[in-house]
């Protein structure tokens, strides 16, 4: 009776072991790990119901996809860098093999060219309060590239309209964020162009969540054919007006669902269109586009969203009734591709090279306090005059009067066009004389002669009274001879 039942137990294992060979696994070897962050109950402006049932709606998404959601809502300053702090834990826990997700909803500013997520406690009274009551991106984006991973992607749904009256100067949406520049394997996604504002909806959730929910649940598609698919849907359902946009440095593959490998449906016209991204030249693009209807032109510059590829379509199709909308669009990426630069480059040249192109731009008055700003740098000198003050004598008073003071000069020049100055060690102290010690100069008069006392009760012996004899009569016979005391000094220096 026994042996059938086991029989059956290990035939029912079997099948379930095969089964779950043939099910597709989902990154079976990758840990995944997500935060979600809804922010709609802002304090001092109005709610954004919508950022509550995006949240929602990403986070059931995210977890069907094998990630381990965390779910934050309405979060403070300090409770925002708390949620943020926890979940870089969590990342570095699990490993080099983790994927780490964040996806934001709510508010988003940029302020002085830095990116900013909103808390909920927000409540500035002028620019300067945003660095301090607000989140840096940045600080987000370097606390998890700093760590190990195989994979680190953040969505922003954070591009909506400015809602703060006290900060009329700053600039619409956010700024361009390249993660080519920061660490290999990020991957960011913004729900519109930078620069530009999202729309929030007239649905329950946002254009760009309303794309992803259903895009990102196709089986087997990488993850930059998932957002390049996003783009044109939000870009149709809003006619053109909120056209998203990202930056990739990813070194792996990712799929929200489905195997590693697997077959991917083609784009509309996409077996016309060569996928390297981002370096193809106008001319590439004018040849590519040259011909097409259209409406598959415009999916084609959309899902690249690069200028070339907008610049080719405008000078193609001149008369098409969503040229007008791509020009602006083309017009404002320049644009913030000028701004991107000055930033980075953070120089008076900088400041001035944009507002020569952009004096009317909304960016123009940050251009101009951020000038202010850099004109009163002193360490921007040319290197022939950090050069020519380096050879100017130092006044002892200036100088370092502690050894560990001293700066330490470099092994190498910083610039190795320009040859180092080499200053050889002079020695300017005179040379000590050679000191000869001569005795006393006596004149005539300063002579004393020394005369010993004969011992007492008896008389000198004769030897003294001829030696006595003897030294006077030389002594007298010597000063008579040199003819005065002055004669006698000349003679002795010459010795």
């Amino acid at each position: 009776m026994r042996r059938p039942v086991f029989s059956s137990l290990l035939l029912a294992s079997g099948l379930l072991a095969l089964t779950q060979l043939m099910i597709p696994t989902q990154a079976a070897a990758e840990a995944r790990l997500a935060l979600v962050i809804g922010q709609s109950a802002y304090r001092t402006v109005p709610e954004l119901p919508n950022a509550a049932n995006d949240a929602k709606g990403m986070a059931e998404l995210l977890g069907n996809a094998g990630f381990a959601v965390t779910t934050a809502a309405n979060l403070a300053q300090n409770e925002m860098r708390a949620a943020i702090s926890d979940f870089a834990g969590k990342v570095s826990a699990g490993g080099a093999d983790t994927v780490a997700l964040v996806f934001y909803a709510g508010h988003g500013l940029q302020i002085d060219g830095e990116n900013y997520l909103v808390p909920v406690d927000l409540d500035p009274k002028r620019e300067a309060d945003i660095p301090l009551q607000g989140v840096r991106l940045n600080d987000l984006l370097n606390t998890l590239g700093a760590l190990p991973t195989r994979a680190r992607i953040f969505m922003l749904d954070a591009c909506r309209n400015n809602p703060f009256p006290a900060l009329s100067g700053a600039g619409h949406g956010l700024a361009i964020v390249d993660t080519k520049a920061g660490a290999p394997g990020s991957f960011i996604s913004y729900s519109t162009s930078p620069g530009a504002e999202a729309e929030d909806g007239s649905g329950i959730d946002s254009p760009y969540t309303t794309a992803a929910l259903t895009i990102a649940k196709q089986p087997n598609l990488p993850i930059e054919e998932v957002f390049k698919r996003i783009r044109v849907a939000v870009a149709q359902s809003t006619d053109s007006r909120q056209i998203p946009w990202g930056s990739s440095s990813l070194t792996t593959d990712f799929r929200f669902f489905g195997e590693s490998s697997g077959s991917t449906p083609a784009l509309p016209g996409a077996n016309a269109m060569a996928l390297a991204s981002g370096t193809r030249s106008i001319d590439d693009w004018r040849k590519t586009l040259q011909g097409k209807p259209a409406m598959v032109a415009y999916e084609l510059v959309i899902t690249e969203d690069t200028v070339e590829a907008y610049q080719a379509y405008i000078e193609l199709y001149a008369q098409d009734t969503r040229t007008p909308r791509l020009r602006r669009v083309l017009e404002r990426r320049r644009q913030m591709l000028a701004w991107e630069r000055a930033t980075a480059i953070n120089t008076r040249a900088s400041f001035e090279a944009y507002l020569a192109n952009w004096d009317n731009s909304d960016l123009a008055a940050t251009a101009r306090r951020l000038l202010l700003r850099v004109q009163n740098r002193n360490y921007g000198q040319p290197v022939a005059a950090a050069a020519a003050a380096a050879a100017t004598p130092v006044a002892v008073a200036m100088a370092p009067t502690c050894p560990c003071s001293t700066p330490a000069t470099p092994a190498t020049p910083v610039n190795p066009s320009v040859r180092p100055v080499i200053k050889k060690r002079v020695d300017e102290t005179p040379p000590k004389r050679k000191l000869v010690e001569t005795p006393p100069k006596r004149r005539p008069s300063d002579q004393v002669v020394y005369e010993r006392a004969p011992p007492p009760d008896r008389g000198p012996p004769p030897e003294a009274v001829m030696q006595g004899i003897g030294v006077g009569i030389g002594l007298g016979m010597g000063m008579g001879g040199r003819g005065g005391g002055d004669n006698y000094r000349g003679d002795y220096r010459r010795y």
